[in-house]
This record gives structure tokens, C-alpha cells and sequence, in this order.
């Protein structure tokens, strides 16, 4: 047996699960009872890690907050759910797209062809790091269920060189990804209901833990007003009327009068919002939330 394929035979997620030996004789509520069930484990398990998540995000915060960007690695179903939380910042936050992004083995078109023989190309994940001209000021997560994966892994090493802060997620112990990065996050959801199939627990992981590092970075950059997004785009007629309640509650009126606040600022809800509780014209309102470094807290005078 190969170091290589003894390492495959250690890893949880790989393991097979005689409790699930006989999904294929059970009916359609048996089974998705039985996905339920196991389903129910994923949060206990990113639960159990957060002593090595919360200081990770930490770190990742605080080199946002300095202009740094945040930077996804992943091949195959974990690069999939690193584009699908990094493409929600945009309209969710309002950061531009290259300030959260995802790189993919594979490229753009493994997004929707699978590719999966990329994932062994060390070199390109070295290469993709370097074409993204990562460095001291960003952050790199690498996602890898398994913490083997050679673009992955190759991409850190290199996303280390150049200064960047480095950070792996995988669902495996010891794994080869968490020897290289400073901040190892290791989710132990256990082998899977289909045996090595880990677009099930394990992508569930990926994708709780991606939310809490986009979710708290930009919360903790002033982009909500307590819970409410207050820097999305209103970009149709739903978001809008989202957009009104926002301001409606914030700035303490109605929802006309926070739909024709919102109109005068080109759907500014933190303008409108200084506006009407605050009683400003449109450019004090914009200069009193500049002052503040766009926290609509700090302009409200709450802070």
C-alpha cells in the first residue's frame, strides 16, 4: 500500500457506514428520513470546531478591514460552493466582485462542466495564486473535503510565500491542507450516507462555515444596521420594497416617505436613512456617513 493510499484509507469521509449499507431497499420517507437525520450532525460538527473557526475569521476581518480581499480556493464541489457564497457578497453587501472571489480548478467552465482531474494540478493552483496577484494583505481560504487535494494544497503553499494570511478548511483530521496554513479548520461530519460522496455532509460544512466568514467580515465592516442588509443593491422591485421597510424602520416614518427618500438617492438606503431620522439634506447625509467610514450606526450618532 502507498503512503498515498494509505492516507485515502484513514480519511472519515471515505469510510464506509454500515448503519447505511441498505439505502438502496428503503423507500423514498425512509431514506430522506434517514438524510434528515444525518443532516442534523453538520451543525454539531461546525459547532464543535469554532474554537479554530472564530480566531480564523478574526484574522480574515482584520485584513479586510485594511482593503484586503478574500480569496476562495476549492476544485469540485467545494469550489462550487466557494463561487456560490463569494457571488452573493455583491448584491448582498455591495463589494465589488474582486474583493470576494473564488478561484476553481478547472477554471470558470468547471463551475457547470465537471472537470474533476484538475484538482491533481499542483502547478496550476500555484499559478492561479500567482495570476491573481495575491499578497500580504489577503486572505486565502482552501476547501477541501478530503485536505488532499494537490491544487488546493499547492495553491496555500504558494498563497503562504506571498504573504497572504492562509486558512484551510477540510472535513478530514491531520490532513496535508491544515499543515500548511496558519489558521486550520477541521470538520469532523463523519463518513457520508453514499460513501465518499461529500457534495452531501461535508459540502453542508463547507457552506455553514463560508457563510460565517463572508456574513461576519462584512458585518463587522459596518455593511448591516443590526440585522438588516443595509448596502444591498435594490435591484428589483422585491429589493426595493425591502429597501423601504429598511429605511422606514431605521429613519422612524412611513413607507412613503421612505420609498421618496430612497428616490432622491438612487436607492442609497444609508442616506435615506440619515435623511429622515436625522433630518439632513442629501449631501450632509453623505458627508456625515463618509465622516463615519460608511457605518450607518456610527452616522446615526449611536455608537
Amino acid at each position: 500500500m502507498t503512503m498515498l493510499d494509505d492516507g485515502f484509507a484513514r480519511m472519515t469521509t471515505e469510510t464506509v457506514d454500515p448503519r447505511f449499507d441498505g439505502i438502496d431497499r428503503m423507500t423514498v420517507a425512509e431514506l430522506a428520513a434517514t438524510m434528515n437525520e444525518a443532516d442534523a450532525t453538520v451543525p454539531l460538527a461546525v459547532g464543535r470546531a469554532l474554537p479554530s473557526i472564530v480566531p480564523a475569521i478574526e484574522a480574515v476581518s482584520d485584513r479586510m478591514a485594511q482593503g484586503g480581499r478574500l480569496v476562495y480556493v476549492g476544485a469540485g464541489t467545494p469550489g462550487r460552493i466557494a463561487i456560490l457564497d463569494a457571488s452573493e457578497c455583491p448584491p448582498t453587501f455591495s463589494t465589488p466582485p474582486e474583493i470576494v472571489f473564488a478561484i476553481m480548478a478547472g477554471g470558470a467552465e468547471a463551475m457547470v462542466t465537471p472537470t474533476e482531474g484538475a484538482e491533481d494540478d499542483a502547478e496550476a493552483g500555484r499559478a492561479a495564486v500567482d495570476a491573481a496577484r495575491i499578497g500580504p494583505e489577503d486572505s486565502v481560504v482552501g476547501i477541501a473535503s478530503s485536505g488532499r487535494t494537490p491544487f488546493v494544497v499547492a495553491a496555500l503553499v504558494r498563497a503562504r510565500e506571498r504573504g497572504a494570511l492562509t486558512v484551510g478548511l477540510s472535513c478530514n483530521e491531520g490532513t496535508p491542507l491544515s499543515a500548511v496554513v496558519e489558521h486550520p479548520i477541521e470538520i469532523g461530519v463523519g463518513p457520508e450516507i453514499i460513501t465518499g460522496s461529500t457534495r452531501l455532509k461535508a459540502g453542508t460544512a463547507q457552506k455553514l462555515v463560508l457563510n460565517m466568514f463572508s456574513t461576519i467580515a462584512m458585518v463587522r465592516q459596518g455593511k448591516t444596521y443590526g440585522n438588516l442588509m443595509v448596502d444591498l443593491k435594490p435591484t428589483n422591485r422585491k429589493l426595493r420594497e425591502r429597501a423601504a421597510r429598511m429605511v422606514a424602520r431605521i429613519g422612524g416614518t412611513d413607507l412613503d416617505s421612505a420609498r421618496h427618500a430612497l428616490e432622491s438617492t438612487d436607492y442609497d438606503v444609508k442616506v435615506a436613512a440619515v435623511i429622515l431620522r436625522l433630518g439632513l439634506d442629501i449631501e450632509s447625509a453623505r458627508r456625515r456617513l463618509d465622516a463615519a467610514g460608511g457605518r450607518l450606526r456610527a452616522a446615526l450618532g449611536e455608537d
